[in-house]
This record gives C-alpha cells, sequence and structure tokens, in this order.
C-alpha cells in the first residue's frame, strides 16, 4: 500500500534525515508502521521554530509544497499565484497513492478536502485534529472543511476521525482519540488531596493556551489564602513575557517556569501533582489533559471542543469559566479532599482505555 499524508506539518530534511513537529512525528510512527510505502506532502518551511523529532522511517516519498498563509492581501496574492503549482503537485502525489491521509484543519489540509472529492474511489481518512464542535465560533475555512468533509455527497470512501462524540452527525464521522501511554504504563495512584496544591500547566506559552491566565489564577488563590503552587512546562513566543510578570509580581516562590520535558519526565509530574490547569481559548484534543487524567491529576479547564465530554461534565473534572474570579471560586469549592479521590479515580478509569496499543488496533479498522 502507498501511504500518502497531507498536512500543514512542515517536514524538514537535513543530514539526509527526515524530520517533523515531535508529538506529529510519534502518531505518524504508528501509522506508517503498517504499510509498504510512505509518502508526504507538506511544505518545508514553517515560520515558528518548532520541537522536531525524526521519523523511524526515512525511506518516504516526499512532495513538497510551497508554503503559504493567509494572514493579509500579500499572503493571499502569493497564495493565489502559487495555487496551479499547488494543485499539480496535489494531482501528482494522489495519483501515486493508494490511501490518502488528510490532517486537517489548516491550509493544506483545506485544498486535500477539495481536491479529494476528485478521487471518490480512494481510500481516506482523515484526521480532523481542530475543535469539531458544530457549534463554535471558527474562521471561514474551518468551516468549509467540515463542511465538504461531512458531506457524503461530496466526500466518498472516507472516514473522518474527529475528538469527542457530537449529535446528528454524519455516517463516516468516527469519534476518536490520541494516546501517549502504553497498557505497561497502567496503574492507580492515589493522591490525598492537601494542602499546599500543585498545579501543572503544560503546554505551548502562547495566547490561545493562556499561560498568564493560569498564572494569574495561582495569585488569585494565594490572595484568599489558598496554599498553591504552580509549575510550567512548556515554550513559545510569551515566554519572556511570563518571565517578566514573575519578577514584576514577586511570583517565583509560588510559579516555577520549567521549560520543556520529555513525556518520561511528564509523567513523573502527573503522578506527583494534584491538578492541572489548561484555560485554552480552543482545543482539539489536549493530549495534556488525557496525560495528565491517566495519573490521577485532575485537569482544571475550560469547557472548549470536547473537553466537557472528556471530563463527563465535571464528574471526573473541573470545568471553569473564562472569568478569573468565577474559575477560582469554583475551584475553591471542590477542594474537599474525598470529593477530589474520587475525581481522581474517574480521571484514570476514563483516561487508561485510551493506550497506544488501542490507538494502534483502531489505526489497523482503518487501513
Amino acid at each position: 500500500m502507498n501511504f500518502l499524508v497531507v498536512t500543514n506539518a512542515p517536514t524538514f530534511y537535513k543530514n539526509k534525515k527526515y524530520s517533523a513537529y515531535a508529538p506529529y512525528v510519534n502518531e505518524m510512527d504508528i501509522w506508517f508502521s503498517k504499510v509498504d510505502s510512505v509518502g508526504i506532502l507538506s511544505p518545508h518551511f514553517y515560520p515558528e521554530k518548532v520541537f522536531t523529532k525524526e521519523f523511524i522511517r526515512q525511506d518516504l516519498h516526499y512532495f513538497d509544497l510551497p508554503f503559504f498563509q493567509f494572514n493579509n492581501i500579500t499572503s493571499y496574492l502569493k497564495a493565489l499565484i502559487l495555487i496551479p503549482y499547488t494543485l499539480i503537485v496535489f494531482i501528482k502525489a494522489f495519483l501515486w497513492a493508494d490511501h490518502i491521509h488528510l490532517r486537517c484543519p489548516g491550509n493544506i489540509g483545506l485544498i486535500g478536502s477539495i481536491v479529494q472529492i476528485f478521487f471518490p474511489k480512494k481510500p481516506k481518512t482523515v484526521k480532523y485534529a481542530g475543535n469539531w464542535d458544530p457549534n463554535a465560533k471558527q474562521p471561514w475555512s474551518y468551516r468549509l472543511q467540515k463542511k465538504i468533509l461531512s458531506n457524503p455527497q461530496l466526500s466518498k470512501n472516507i472516514k473522518v476521525l474527529v475528538y469527542g462524540e457530537w449529535d446528528k452527525q454524519s455516517k463516516n464521522i468516527v469519534p476518536f482519540f490520541t494516546a501517549s501511554f502504553s497498557e505497561k504504563d497502567k496503574s492507580i495512584v492515589d493522591k490525598n488531596y492537601s494542602s499546599p496544591y500543585e498545579l501543572l500547566f503544560v503546554g505551548n506559552l502562547n495566547d490561545g493556551k493562556r499561560p498568564i491566565f493560569a498564572i494569574r489564577f495561582i495569585e488569585y488563590l494565594l490572595l484568599q489564602k489558598i496554599p498553591v503552587k504552580l509549575k510550567i512546562f512548556g515554550n513559545g513566543g510569551l515566554y519572556e513575557e511570563i518571565r517578566q510578570y514573575l519578577d514584576v509580581n514577586n511570583l517565583e516562590p509560588f510559579v516555577q517556569l520549567m521549560g520543556v520535558a520529555k513525556l518520561e519526565h511528564l509523567k513523573d509530574h502527573y503522578k506527583n501533582s494534584d491538578f492541572l490547569i489548561l484555560p485554552s481559548k480552543s482545543e482539539g484534543w489536549p493530549k495534556a489533559v488525557a496525560e495528565a487524567m491517566f495519573f490521577g491529576c485532575i485537569p482544571v479547564a475550560t469547557n472548549v471542543s470536547c473537553v466537557d465530554w472528556m471530563l463527563d461534565h465535571g464528574e471526573r473534572g473541573i470545568l471553569i469559566p473564562p472569568n478569573l474570579k468565577e474559575a477560582a471560586e469554583i475551584f475553591i469549592n471542590e477542594l474537599n479532599p474525598e470529593n477530589l479521590r474520587l475525581k481522581s479515580f474517574k480521571a484514570q478509569k476514563w483516561s487508561q482505555q485510551y493506550t497506544l496499543e488501542r490507538f494502534s488496533e483502531e489505526i489497523n479498522s482503518f487501513l
């Protein structure tokens, strides 16, 4: 089988090795292990620095695409000029493929969702990594991709893998998940939930993840005489602003910037911490939430995308609004040790269903 991946994630080639964004590589290595030949259709450039990793397989057929964005009039004009060449590369790659795997949403995913209409007999899967909530406010390009992919008349012989379970979906929409840990990692962690409480933030330090909200959340709790500490794992454009904020507000004893950590290192922190806070504006499948739950670290998260479903409406986590004071008051009201231990056990039971072994089995069924 010639398996083609169509993705916005840039593919880098250095020292005769292909690499890409590390979490994406971890997932695709599993897909790639099940097929004869692998092709990747993607750009080779990205304007921001990303944490990369080499693919296990290096016998890749690479279809290089120009990088473009839709940010302003200049970028729109550039994209229009590049579209004829881009379509030629798409058609060449689609003709090569026996199975087409689209990674959506994104600019490349949008073009792929349109081009796949003209290949109705080719088996296809789509990994929709964004928010599939039909009522979510999203860019027009995201809404267009969702409409095309969920229309059985336009999208034939296709399975669209989405995060969460949503009402009134077409038959080609399949609730899916992602996984970080193996069956051998499963164990029940019993936490006593007594102060001082330790919270984690794990994610990119950008406006979408709202790390500064998490810090101000800690500030508010400290003012209410709730003993808390926060460890921040990640990097990104807000790093310097966060560092200065901590310095100016004398928060270093309570908030630590930990940098980027490997999953094995994070595992220990999930086991030994009480809560994970993720006040995101938007999510697909928030991996940090599922990872924390795997080890009984209770998520404190905004109700976006499939988070409400993951947390079972607050039965295995704490749902907070984007308002700081309200969020902190909800959290304070949940600080009952027996209540928290029950949430922790429920979180572990749910998250430990979704292992790498099960993920691999599910991929087999799609291929």
